[in-house]
């Protein structure tokens, strides 16, 4: 039995790893109805196909890449970061944000990182394996299909903070890490994220004199990628001033910061269960992307 499972797994990532060629076979060797109905079987099951990738592995922690890949070649690469306070959380939050963008033409990573609730471990920790994450995609571009200076960094709230800190700060790295590669995003899409660990901000009891390193607010410089930053008003954890302010300081060191707030919307607004909330941030970020010239129009994918 443990042969057969073997040999199943083995098969079925061989399928969705060559997934065009199985098509060409179809194509050339069964009648056209049968053909059909045999493509749209394989269309539909590999459609939002994803795989997992061992990026990093510490003693018996090992952490993975979820995989969303798009149909173009050399893509833009769009990295998810979950929220979570970095005590908990799950890759699924953005799920439905990687099945839209790789319909769109973007390969979406979904990133496992180390948290307190279950590794016992720092928010510092938290940001060594996004830059770790980062500089893994970037390392590997060519074999995942995608272009290495097209990458997006995204997340929400504490996960909104690793995609930031991966492009402003630069003082927490694995030792084990390839330095050479760097783990800077080309641009940015912010889901209220955490911009702000100084004394006033949210974390600092955890974070304490580091922000002055950890805090993506105290570190925003020239040639900060362009960003994309939603927040709703009534959001407990990050004053609308707080955003204000990082947009403006964006804009003094020349980089594009398009702030989008969202009257009474709270926390983890732009979530799935807020339907109307999260459509409308998606085809704002979508729209932010095509502005920078990392998506074009074409095709259209309905967001269900």
């Amino acid at each position: 039995m443990r042969k057969l499972e073997k040999w199943v797994i083995k098969t079925v990532k061989l399928f969705f790893q060559r997934k065009y060629y199985f098509m060409k076979i179809i194509i050339s060797h069964f009648p056209m109805t049968i053909t059909k109905l045999l493509l749209l079987v394989l269309v539909t099951i590999t459609s939002y196909a994803q795989e997992k990738i061992l990026y990093k592995n510490i003693e018996t922690t090992e952490l993975y890449l979820h995989h969303y890949p798009s149909k173009v070649d050399n893509s833009p690469a769009m990295v998810f970061f979950f929220g979570g306070g970095w005590n908990s959380g799950s890759v699924k939050q953005f799920e439905t944000h990687a099945k839209y963008f790789s319909q769109r033409g973007i390969s979406c990573f979904l990133v496992e990182y180390r948290v307190k609730n279950i590794h016992g471990t720092s928010p510092f920790v938290s940001l060594e394996d996004a830059n770790s994450a980062m500089r893994y995609i970037r390392k590997n571009a060519i074999s995942l299909n995608i272009d290495a200076n097209k990458l997006i960094g995204a997340g929400g709230s504490a996960g909104g903070h690793l995609a930031a800190a991966t492009a402003f700060t630069s003082h927490f790295n694995d030792g084990n890490d390839d330095m050479s590669i760097s783990p800077v995003p080309n641009a940015l899409a912010l889901f209220n994220p955490v911009i702000d660990n100084g004394p006033a901000g949210y974390g600092y009891e955890r974070i304490g004199e580091s922000y002055i390193h950890f805090s993506p607010m105290h570190n925003i410089r020239k040639g900060a990628p362009p960003t994309i930053l939603f927040l709703g008003d009534e959001d407990a954890l990050i004053p609308t001033e707080t955003a204000e302010y990082f947009a403006k300081s964006m804009e003094r060191v020349g980089s594009k910061c398009k702030l989008k707030i969202y009257p009474k919307a709270k926390h983890g607004f732009f979530n799935y269960s807020n339907f109307e909330w999260y459509k409308d941030t998606i085809l704002e970020t979508d729209q932010f992307l095509q502005s920078i010239g990392f998506l074009s129009t074409e095709p259209k994918i309905n967001i269900e």
